[in-house]
């Protein structure tokens, strides 16, 4: 660049910069040849010679006359007029990186991802980005798969297609690998989907060490916003974390919630667009698609090797996770037998060995499956389901799990 900045005066660089601009503009559509001619303020004959010397010599033709010969190394013209197509008509939004790994994996494209990047940049088609503000450290991640995951919400409209709607992305990532070990659309973060997406990780992985999350409503108790979280008060979700043995690390920062941020951020930027693309408008489509394409796709690209091959997961053996991932609220039985659970009427039936249950202290329990329990101590004293009606078959009282009695 020195020794051509030496050759040629710097009116003339600025000039061949904005012809190559203009004519890779005219190349990818979006104006026409004679639009780029009159831009430049030339002829339409002075704008055919550039186009022919753009495409005997690439970018280098415009401007660089050392060698009089083409670059060995340009890129065809008709390979770059394909990506700039492909990009302008089925791929428009979507960000460089991705883009250019749909096109060499999807579409046969061979050119390297800084001419994609170049070609797309001079087209006007995707615009430059800022440069990055001060340099941070970096924290390590943590050594072993499963010793810290990351948890989050991130309320998007997911649905490029359904702009009016916004669903939650609740998230479920490995610090050590960044592998996603969960994601599933929901209408809202609530302490019933975070502990919906609690209870797919054991299941597949086994009981991890620690979980990170910042300090939402379900995470934490905070008295007044912006002051100091009450942990004497635990929340279902502290709770159902206590019980596994699972530590609850809070963050109090943006910053501190890094990693979980920039998850969100590349699954805002390439999931929105993989569902317009798939022209997936519902939330029960797009989760399929998150299960079995996008995640598993997602882990191919940025998973990495941790820097201890052992495993932090602890196997589940037989902890009863239905009795400790879910709502659960103390009551006191009414004279009449029942308890009041969120405007549910749940009705005890009479107990072997009492005369009545009133006055009895028992926990209630809302499942992730939408059904009840009442628990006296270690037995379980009715079964009903979503709507309060006692389950069918199933009332009697029956002897708790090790994990039900912890409770």
């Amino acid at each position: 660049m020195e020794d051509v900045e030496a050759r040629f005066p710097v009116r003339a660089l600025e000039r061949a910069m904005k012809v190559r601009e203009v004519i890779a503009r005219a190349i990818s559509g979006e104006i026409s040849w004679i639009q780029a001619a009159e831009i430049c303020r030339m002829s339409a004959r002075s704008m055919r010679r550039w186009k022919q010397r753009y495409e005997e010599m690439g970018y280098d033709g415009l401007w660089d006359r050392r060698h009089r010969t083409p670059s060995p190394r340009r890129a065809p013209l008709p390979g770059v007029e394909r990506v700039l197509r492909l990009y302008r008509e089925r791929y428009r939004g979507f960000n460089m990186r991705h883009f250019h790994e749909l096109a060499a994996r999807d579409h046969g494209v061979a050119l390297s991802y800084s001419i994609v990047k170049s070609a797309l940049q001079q087209a006007g088609l995707v615009r430059k980005k800022r440069a990055r503000g001060k340099h941070r450290r970096r924290r390590e991640p943590r050594p072993s798969f499963g010793e810290m995951l990351h948890i989050d919400g991130s309320k998007h409209a997911w649905l490029a297609l359904v702009p009016e709607e916004r669903q939650t992305l609740i998230a479920i990532a490995d610090d050590a690998t960044g592998a996603v070990l969960y994601a599933q659309l929901w209408e809202e973060e609530t302490s019933n989907g975070v502990l919906s997406a609690l209870r797919k990780v054991p299941v597949a992985q086994g009981i991890p060490q620690s979980l990170y999350s910042d300090r939402a409503s379900w995470a934490v108790f905070t008295p007044k916003a912006g002051e100091a979280s009450d942990r004497s008060k635990p929340t279902h979700v502290a709770r159902a974390l206590a019980k596994l043995g699972i530590e609850q690390i809070l963050a109090y920062s943006p910053q501190a919630r890094g990693r979980s941020e920039r998850l969100n951020r590349t699954l805002q930027d390439r999931l929105v667009n993989e569902l317009r693309l798939h022209r997936i408008r519902a939330v029960d489509a797009a989760n399929r698609y998150l299960r079995d394409k996008h995640v598993p796709q997602h882990n191919e690209r940025f998973r990495r090797v941790p820097s201890c091959p052992e495993s932090a997961f602890v196997p589940c053996g037989d902890v009863d996770l239905e009795q400790i991932l879910c709502i659960e609220e103390p009551r006191v039985v009414g004279k009449d037998n029942a308890v009041v659970f969120h405007q549910l009427r749940l009705q005890i039936d009479k107990q072997p060995g009492r005369r009545s249950c009133a006055g009895a202290h028992v926990l209630v329990r809302q499942h992730l499956d939408g059904r009840h329990t009442v628990w006296l101590g270690p037995r379980r004293i009715g079964l009903y389901d979503a709507k309060g009606r006692p389950h069918t078959g199933s009332a009697s009282s029956t002897a708790a799990s090790a994990s039900g009695q912890a409770a």
